[in-house]
């Protein structure tokens, strides 16, 4: 059964980019004037909404209003009952994040996403310097604040943390793997494949039977290393932008 349509302002991006921050999910053809209400109910500034690539008319919907397309972002799963999970390889011994290791991790997700391309990028309106922090902030929350992250691992080289994942539960039969990164100086040893085994059998051990993963479409690299691990493509969802403002400056 397809999930819901949901629309509400998000609090965290509306501080940071300083406007009314619209997110909206699992749009459909018939939710685009209700959203366009919404947004206007509350001076939205810019409204992110995603639709699934398959809802053509969603999509042409959206398209019609003013959105535009700025990335699309593809699912991964995992039935870890049927999956036969390896061993971790251990190039750099992971373990649970410890309390005052949150400036570190956030540290390290600036390192880790210098290069990274999301939908924040694609649009130009945005700060490029508010969306760098847009990930280090995020990875800091996840490190202090449950709500944003129940488990969170580090990569620990001796007391020099080389990378990071936070994990959550969607509910009491998934989890997901939400944020990775890896510094720069440690990429290719493994460590993102130990992060991801190491979050399958985290999700076993709290009585999850399944695992999602997601990232953008042309993330070649770890779609590869989900598939390798036995991970499978089953959705895909549209990423679309609309601002309702000239300036990005409005609170």
């Amino acid at each position: 059964m397809p999930a819901p349509f949901s629309v509400g302002v998000s609090e965290v991006d509306s501080a940071r980019f300083g406007l009314v921050y619209v997110r909206a999910n699992n749009v459909a053809a018939a939710d685009v004037s209700g959203l366009l209400a919404y947004c206007r109910e509350h001076g939205a500034g810019v409204c992110v909404a995603r639709c699934d690539v398959g809802d053509f008319a969603a999509m042409e919907a959206l398209e019609n209003e003013g959105f535009r397309l700025k990335d699309t972002l593809v699912y991964y799963e995992a039935a870890l009952e049927r999956t036969a999970i390896p061993e971790p390889r251990l190039a750099i011994p992971i373990r649970p994040v410890k309390p005052g290791e949150a400036g570190a991790v956030g540290a390290l997700a600036r390192a880790a996403f210098a290069d990274y391309f999301s939908h924040y990028h694609a649009d130009l309106r945005f700060d490029r310097s508010e969306v760098d922090d847009a990930f280090v902030d995020w990875a800091r929350r996840s490190a202090m604040d449950k709500s944003v992250a129940d488990e969170v691992f580090v990569a620990d080289d001796g007391g020099m943390l080389a990378g990071f994942a936070t994990l959550r539960f969607n509910d009491a039969e998934e989890g997901e793997g939400v944020l990775f990164g890896v510094h720069p100086e440690y990429q290719g040893k493994g460590i993102y494949r130990d992060f991801m085994i190491t979050g399958m059998r985290w999700c076993l051990e709290h009585d999850r039977s399944r695992m999602i993963v997601s990232t953008q479409i042309n993330n070649y690299t770890v779609q590869r290393a989900w598939v390798r691990l036995g991970f499978l493509h089953y959705r895909s969802f549209y990423t679309l932008h609309k601002w309702f403002m000239r300036e990005a400056r409005a609170l």
